[in-house]
Order: structure tokens, then sequence, then C-alpha cells
């Protein structure tokens, strides 16, 4: 895969041979995520699902992420050793986790009678810029993972992590796992990629949030796009971008349900309805401070938001290594245009839920408000935009 900044929205820009594309009709991707592998029990239930999608034809590349909390105790971790740890060393810390679902899962798809084999992301061919923390990839070389592939083998790639053109490890951020299996997508012109994690595919809410919130069999893109933007803990906005720009089929999938179950993705427009609510809990209201005042958190800038005593900024803390001092917000965003172009819906959305700040854009009206109240915001957002049962 060529770097997609020189070509944006290219799919010419994806070089693949003739047989590359023959492979494209039976070569897929799955990705399975940490609540997916977090045990060994679950990795094996993982591995079976692998052997039985080879066994129905495909060849198979798995993205896998870290085991259960993992990166989240890694980070720990280092906090405990340094308040203010330097990304490159965290990067280097952090990419062990999914090494070790890696080779695990490599282990139990070989004791299953199907040869496998474990690559890093630099062994995968994940080239990134030098940012490190929240790297970008800038291009994708899979000439291991394709050598596995034509040797009949399970190619399993550690997911989130990439490497420099000067050999650091980089690591892609929060959702990188699903990043990484994307860009392989497009780079091997398999056929779909499969993103498997413990809900079955795109709901309108968060289900363990919202108990009445409704499975969506089909999503187009760019409502996915809107959706994760906005924080739906099932897809990660980079990924859906990186779909977006090289056309990639994506499926939403429970690792539970045979492969193929859960949410299609096809490309298409954010419908004139409203098709869900999104919410992200974990950001700091920063006020007073310029982009200049934010020094060391690129790339953990949600928005710059106009406001009555001045524009503030919301962070993202996953991306903060270290204290950032703020209020503790939420932000719940109801996707589709009805929202927006619906006066009396618009109304009612926001009687319903009393938010502190709320902006909206063509497709979407977002919230903000105070951590605490993220949950039951979500649920009048949810009942108040016509969602409900």
């Amino acid at each position: 895969m060529a770097d997609p900044q020189s070509d944006p929205g290219s799919r010419a820009a994806v070089q693949t041979t003739a047989e590359q594309k023959t492979a494209a009709q039976t070569t897929v991707v799955q990705k399975y995520g940490g609540s997916s592998v977090a045990t060994v029990a679950k990795l094996q239930e993982v591995a079976r699902r692998v052997v039985d999608t080879v066994h129905a034809g495909h060849q198979v590349v798995v993205v896998v992420s870290a085991m259960g909390n993992t990166t989240n105790e890694l980070l720990a971790l280092a906090r405990q050793v340094s308040p203010r740890p330097g990304r490159r060393e965290l990067d280097l810390l952090v990419s062990v986790g999914e090494r070790v679902s890696m080779t695990l899962l490599a282990m139990a798809i070989e004791d299953l009678g199907v040869p496998a084999a474990s690559f890093t992301g630099s062994q995968s061919g994940i080239i990134t810029d030098e940012r490190h923390v929240s790297a970008q990839v800038i291009e994708v070389r899979p000439h291991r993972v394709r050598r596995a592939l034509d040797e009949g083998r399970v190619a399993i790639v550690a997911g989130f992590q990439g490497v420099s053109r000067h050999g650091e490890v980089t690591t892609l951020g929060r959702g990188g796992s699903d990043t990484t299996a994307v860009v392989l997508t497009a780079a091997l012109g398999a056929a779909w990629c499969e993103l498997c994690s413990d809900v079955d595919g795109v709901f309108t809410a968060d289900p363990r949030v919202v108990p009445d919130a409704q499975r969506i069999d089909v999503l187009p893109l760019d409502a996915a796009a809107a959706l994760a933007q906005a924080g739906s803990k099932v897809l990660a906005a980079d990924a859906v971008e990186q779909a977006r720009r090289w056309g990639v089929q994506l499926v939403a999938s429970a690792t539970g349900n045979a492969s193929g179950s859960g949410t299609r993705l096809p490309p298409g427009p954010v419908p004139d309805d409203v098709v869900g609510v999104a919410s992200d809990p974990l950001l700091v209201r920063v006020e007073g401070v310029g982009p200049d005042g934010l020094a060391g958190v690129d790339g953990a800038v949600r928005a710059w938001i106009p406001g009555p005593s001045g524009p503030f900024a919301l962070v993202d803390v996953r991306n903060v290594h270290g204290e950032l001092a703020g209020e503790e917000v939420a932000t719940v965003t109801v996707v589709g245009r009805a929202v927006v172009t619906d006066p009396g819906r618009t109304a009612a959305v926001l009687a319903a839920c009393r938010p502190l700040a709320w902006w909206a854009s063509g497709e979407a009206l977002t919230l903000l408000v105070r951590r605490e109240d993220a949950a039951a915001v979500q649920r009048a957002a949810h009942a108040a935009a016509g969602l409900g049962a």
C-alpha cells in the first residue's frame, strides 16, 4: 500500500499483482480485540474460529490485540516508575502485549493442525510516521505476510504497532489494531475485513448502557465514521476512515458467532434519519489555553470548542501519559441528518438531556455533559431521538 496522503481516496495507490488479485477472492482479514483473547480459554476459542474459516476455503490473516487489560497494566507500571514516561519507551513497552497474544494464538492454531506464523508490526511491513504513541500508517509492505499465505499458513499480525522509516517501534493510538487490520486488507487486496469483539455488530447505542438499543444490520461507512468519531466502542475512527479511503468492505461481528454475522458496513453516506447515539466518556475540558499551551498532547486534542469565556479544548485522556488539569467531561453524540434538520427533534433531544454545551454539524448533534451523567444522557438522547424499541 502506498502513502495515501500522496493520492488521497484512490484505490489505484494500492499496488497488487495479478496473483494477489486472484487471492483476493479467498483472502480475508480478521481482527480480534483484547476481550476476545483475554484468557487462554478465549484465545483457544479464537483459534477454533480461525481454523473454521480456513476450512471454509479462505486464506486468513489475523490481527490480534493484547490480552485483556495488558496494555493498561503496562501503562500503569510505567507510571509507577515515572510520572511522565518518554513516548519512545512507552511504545517499546506496550508493543509487548500484542507480541504475547500473537505468538500464543499461533501456537493454539498449530495445535489444531493448521500451520501458522506470527509477525510483529515491523515484520508485517506496517510503516508509520515518526510520531510515538499516536503514529499514522504511511505505507504497508506485507511481503512476509503474503509469503506465509502462499505457503498455506495463517498469518497472525500484532495489531496496534508499526515501525518508522528510521527503525523505531511505534504504536497507532486508540483502536490501532482495527487500523492495522484495515490497511492490511487494502494492501493485500483481501475480500473483506472482519472486526471481531464481544458485541455482535453495531447497535443504535451501547447495549450495555442503553438496554433497548437495536442492532443495525447494514450501516453505511459514512455513518459508521460519524459514530466512531463520536466514541463508539465497536468501531475505531481511524480504521473507518482508512476503510472509506481504500474502499475496504468491513463487517463487525461477535467473536462467539460464526464469521459473517453482525453488521455489514458498505460504502455510503450518512442516512437522513437518525441512526445511533455514541458517547466518549474520557475527556477533559481545558480552558484558558491555546494550542501552544497544550504542548505534549498532540494527537490527544479532540476538538476546540467556542465558549462564552473563550474557546476550550476537549482532550482525550487515553492518549495523555501524565497529569492534565481540567474538568472531567463526556460527549454524547446523536448521528443522523434528521436530528439537525428537524428543529422539533433537535429541541426534544436538548430538552431531555440539558447539556452543559452543544454543537451541530450537518450530520450530528453533540452534547457536552458531566462525565458522571454520560450514561443517563445516552439513554435520554436515544429515547428523545426516536431510537427506542
